[in-house]
């Protein structure tokens, strides 16, 4: 006898479909922290970069609790949800719910970082990401997602993805808090010129800007959230029937169309096409595409992302000479003003009949800006007045790294490299012996010989003092200029000379050990056979004396 036919319930197939689904893009929305992450590291100074990479941690870590405990309640009861806490003791579709919006509020958090980077308390930036998470970022959501007012405005302000309520958000709240922070020093002269300060890895920016475009898939097409849905006790599929297509074609025209106008606008600003800009590009065209992904025709899309790369450096440069604003990673132009302009060049591009107002996404933008600065000044500025929003002179010009968290994200010196079998001396007891109370082949002098070198070649010279057993070293960063030319660097699109090059001064003081000894060990070590491989100079010392024993001359060294 055959057995009944399987029932099979279509709402929890398709309930079961759509949370996997949430769930995957939520994942991928999240691995943008990594992104933002080393693009942040990478442009700013080696001595900043593990600052950067913990308020990035930080933003998610605190953030994310507190968006939980207050920020997703209060953007429902801005919205006028009968019931804002729901969520709370909701269950798994309420849960998964929460965390997708968790991690469009995250993002907007951890934008503002990039722009005070270099000088902001960690308290500082904590303390403010803990209010936009409960009361900023929220309000705005109350605002649009949660059906406040804006939606009613006309057809309602439409912002699909976050092109405004996340980025342009979170632009504008970097902008603001960088206005109320004053420049890093150094990067203003007295006549109000600007210095270029270079971050320190253009590797570590481009990587993040694409690990950020891979996330972005997520966060565009992933808000498309229902893959099917329950008609006439059928399954049949709901927004992929017609909204995931054009939003995956629409993200990556922009993104590309980004990257193609910023570059462009480079080349003609310098003549180069900038590495930086490009990469902010691809960034800008993607925030510029966000809020209108869903609903924009193709060649809208292209046109969106070229105005949106093109702005950038134009943007960028506004904002650095003529506001006199620090914004370290450009958070501005990325996601500030590439988010406005997307967002109201959205009816001008729109597919036939879909209904969208300039009216209504101009004071959409609008009132979001200006809470958004107001909020942001009204925070940082007492920050200021408090005398906790920037860390002291002393710290900036040694590091947030050492000063905020006691770490040297990049130590120029590890343990010593000595070579297997190096003539490295020992005394009667098998302890290292330095040198002195032996023959006195310099003339019975102490010789302090002086190296400038590359910083690439210490390792090497390092282990050839070993072998020639003068091992006691001095080894300090220093940056000078001799024989080897200046050279001509460029960030984001503007240049600046080097003419002092970095280098490692290696200092090493013996007696017993042959001067031209040491003098021929290190020049052999450190000849590449280009101009630039140093100076070795050799200096008599007239005495010496040991800390510990108070023992002076050739015994001392």
């Amino acid at each position: 006898m055959l057995g009944a036919p399987l029932q099979v319930d279509p709402g929890s197939i398709a309930s079961g479909v759509n949370n996997v689904w949430v769930l995957t893009v939520t994942f991928l929305i999240f691995f943008m922290h990594a992104g933002f992450a080393m693009l942040e590291a990478g442009q700013v100074r080696s001595k900043n970069v593990a600052n950067q990479l913990t308020k990035n941690m930080l933003t998610w870590s605190v953030g994310v609790v507190v968006y939980f405990l207050v920020g997703a309640g209060l953007s429902s009861v801005v919205g006028g949800a009968a019931d804002p806490f729901a969520y709370v003791d909701g269950g798994s579709d309420s849960w998964i719910g929460w965390l997708f919006g968790a991690v469009f509020a995250m993002t907007a958090a951890t934008i503002v970082s990039g722009a005070v980077a270099g000088r902001a308390k960690l308290r500082a930036y904590v303390t403010y990401t803990v209010l936009l998470s409960a009361v900023i970022y929220p309000v705005v959501v109350g605002f649009t997602w949660a059906g406040g007012f804006l939606t009613s405005i006309g057809p309602g302000f439409q912002d699909f993805a976050g092109g405004v309520i996340v980025h342009g958000m979170g632009g504008i709240a970097g902008l603001t808090a960088a206005w109320i922070l004053g420049p890093r020093m150094d990067r203003y002269n007295d006549d109000g010129s600007v210095n270029v300060i270079p971050g320190h890895s253009v590797t570590f920016a481009v990587l993040g800007t694409l690990i950020l475009c891979f996330g972005w898939y997520g966060f565009n097409v992933g808000t498309a959230a229902s893959v099917f849905v329950v008609e006439n006790g059928a399954l049949a599929l709901g927004a992929f029937a017609d909204t995931v297509g054009r939003v995956a074609l629409t993200t990556t025209l922009g993104m590309a169309a980004g990257a193609i106008g910023a570059g462009t606008v480079s080349l003609i600003k310098t003549d180069k096409v900038d590495t930086l800009y490009v990469a902010n590009g691809m960034l800008a065209g993607l925030v510029g595409i966000t809020s209108n992904t869903n609903a924009i025709t193709w060649v809208g899309a292209l046109v969106v992302g070229l105005i949106a790369g093109g702005q950038l450096p134009v943007v960028f440069e506004f904002v650095e000479r003529k506001l006199k604003i620090d914004d370290v990673c450009a958070v501005f132009p990325v996601h500030g003003s590439a988010g406005v302009l997307g967002a109201l060049l959205f009816p001008f591009f729109a597919i036939p009949g879909y209904e969208v107002s300039f009216v209504a996404q101009a004071i959409g933008v609008g009132v979001i800006a200006l809470w958004t600065v107001s909020a942001t000044a009204f925070v940082f500025g007492v920050l200021k007045l408090l005398g906790q929003a920037r860390v002291s002179t002393e710290h900036e010009r040694e590091g947030l790294d050492i000063a905020e968290h006691g770490v040297d994200t990049y130590p120029e010196f590890g343990r010593p490299e000595v070579s297997e079998g190096s003539a490295v001396r020992t005394d009667g007891a098998g302890g290292l012996r330095a040198d002195g109370a032996g023959d006195l082949p310099n003339t019975g002098e102490i010789k302090m010989i002086t190296a400038v070198v590359r910083p690439d070649r210490l390792s090497d010279v390092k282990t050839a003092l070993a072998q020639v057993g003068a091992p006691s070293l001095t080894v300090t960063n220093v940056s000078g200029r001799g024989s080897q030319p200046a050279k001509t660097g460029q960030w984001r699109g503007e240049e600046y000379t080097v003419d002092l090059h970095q280098k490692v001064k290696v200092e090493c003081v013996v007696a017993d050990v042959p001067a031209d000894e040491v003098v021929e060990a290190i020049r052999e070590a450190a000849d590449t056979g280009e101009p630039g491989d140093g100076k070795i100079f050799v200096i008599p010392v007239e005495d010496a004396v040991q800390v510990r024993t108070g023992v002076r001359g050739t015994e001392a060294v």
